[in-house]
């Protein structure tokens, strides 16, 4: 099952994706969240309860999938997690490519971050180092602390495609990555949820891939991550309350921009990147220059 998250009127709302059309599940039951992750939260992650739902839908509860604009899969979440190095052949093309991990790397992306699918991100004025990164992004969805490799992944409703973008000369300032991971509008996910269910147990086994402009940079599968995302989860929640609608970024592969030969490929205003992965489909973004700060239109608009 495919979940997507979109708006209409300027509000969120969020369906059920039946072959070139969306359920509106709000337009089925006005008292639930129009927000999939709060809707996580009231029904503890039984994925089940949507599906029920589903098969009540109406004519007026249909609309086209073409021409819907997408929102971020999830409107609100309380901590987006991303590790770092999780591919060998990412590892090997960085700056600590002599290293040998013996725990996940952790760090966090804000928010204001991301942008959904379709929608543009953004090369700040700062910096003309904007790199892409491919990933396999896990939405959690039920409370999980203290989590076992035989249930972590019991907390997972489902996985979305990502563009983990990062600001590289920013993120190499110093040994904490977060300015450069955090830049306003430079990284994306989406288009939509799939289950769990639907796909190979922990997302495993998958091929990733992203394109710029047509050109293949990675292609990976994600059968290749150092810490699966069952480790991953026991080691987070050793310290960590994993809340539903969370998302944890899983680590990209190798052949990002920074690491191209001869010479680094950055993106830049005009640019467009996808980023497939098999079973879940493809996030696609064009890329646009920031408006600076003095000038008329609000960052807030560009593209919109």
């Amino acid at each position: 099952m495919k979940i997507v998250q979109f708006e209409t009127g300027g509000a969120p709302r969020f369906g059920v994706v039946d072959g070139e059309e969306v359920i509106d599940i709000h337009q089925l039951n006005e008292a639930l969240p129009t927000d999939f992750g709060e809707f996580l939260r009231c029904i503890d992650g039984d994925i089940k309860t949507i599906t029920k739902l589903a098969k009540q839908a109406t004519a007026r509860s249909r609309r086209p999938l073409q021409g819907l604009r997408y929102a971020l899969p999830v409107a609100r979440t309380s901590k987006i997690i991303c590790l770092g190095l999780n591919y060998l052949n990412h590892l090997k093309e960085g700056m600590l490519r002599d290293t040998s991990p013996q725990h996940p790397s952790i760090f966090m992306r804000l928010f204001s971050s991301l942008v959904p699918h379709e929608q543009p991100v953004v090369r700040p004025v700062a910096s003309i180092q904007l790199d892409y990164e491919a990933e396999l992004v896990a939405v959690v969805g039920r409370r999980a602390r203290d989590m076992t490799l035989s249930n972590a992944l019991s907390c997972i409703a489902g996985y979305t495609c990502g563009n983990e973008g990062t600001v590289r000369d920013f993120q190499r300032h110093t040994t904490q990555w977060g300015i450069g991971k955090n830049f306003d509008q430079t990284g994306s996910i989406g288009p939509w949820i799939v289950t769990e269910e639907e796909l190979p147990r922990g997302g495993a086994g998958l091929k990733i891939e992203s394109r710029l402009n047509g050109r293949t940079m990675q292609s990976d599968t994600t059968a290749n991550m150092m810490f699966p995302l069952a480790e991953t989860i026991v080691y987070l929640t050793k310290g960590i309350t994993l809340e539903p609608g969370d998302l944890i970024f899983t680590g990209t592969p190798g052949g990002v921009g920074s690491a191209q030969k001869p010479a680094p490929v950055w993106m830049k205003n005009g640019d467009n990147l996808e980023v497939e992965i098999d079973g879940i489909g493809i996030l696609r973004n064009p890329v646009i220059d920031e408006v600076p700060a003095n000038a008329s239109a609000p960052l807030s608009m560009v593209g919109s």
